[in-house]
């Protein structure tokens, strides 16, 4: 049986941190995932946190109003903050949320770029660095967090579990498995 394509965007930013960037990209292509990679500047190409510059595939205003079966937003600093400062990005991630379609983010993402939008769930982990903007609650040390529909993670370190959970979300557990195999990870 083919497993049915999933959608997934991927927004980039300067600042953003390349491994979790790639790594979200990558992981999620490997599964089958129709991955666009979108930047929230004004140009296509950005820096990352440490120089890399990645190609992105369109600008965020191209996604205005797209339905996406996740979006993964990876962490990194100033990105983070570039990421929580977009206007169609924060649109795209509550009407994700109101739908109950997936959505992640990892490293300081989850608490410099979700949570001062009110796009947490009752339960995430973020960076250590970040973990003291997060409610008490909330915050859990854990490497990945699933929160329902909301997935959360620790940093680059955590990438690939992070993005082979998402994997698992949206394809389920064989596939999981399938990607992690030739990645020599479980």
């Amino acid at each position: 049986m083919e497993t049915p394509t999933r959608t997934a965007l991927v927004p980039v930013a300067h600042g953003s941190e390349e491994i979790e960037a790639v790594c979200l990209i990558d992981v999620l292509r490997r599964a089958g995932a129709s991955v666009t990679v979108a930047s929230v500047e004004s140009e296509l190409t950005v820096t990352c946190s440490r120089g890399v510059r990645l190609l992105a595939d369109v600008p965020i205003a191209a996604c205005s109003g797209q339905v996406f079966d996740l979006i993964a937003l990876p962490g990194g600093m100033p990105g983070a903050e570039r990421l929580r400062d977009c206007a169609v990005l924060i649109e795209l991630l509550r009407a994700q949320r109101a739908a109950g379609r997936l959505y992640g983010a990892i490293c300081a993402a989850p608490a410099v770029a979700l949570a001062p939008h009110g796009l947490l769930g009752t339960r995430a982990t973020a960076h250590p660095n970040f973990m003291d903007r997060l409610a008490p609650a909330q915050a859990l040390g854990q490497r990945v967090v699933v929160d329902g529909g909301i997935v959360t993670s620790r940093g680059p370190g955590t990438a690939i579990e992070f993005a082979l959970t998402l994997v698992e979300l949206l394809f389920g557990a064989d596939k999981r498995h399938t990607v992690a195999a030739p990645l020599v990870i479980d």
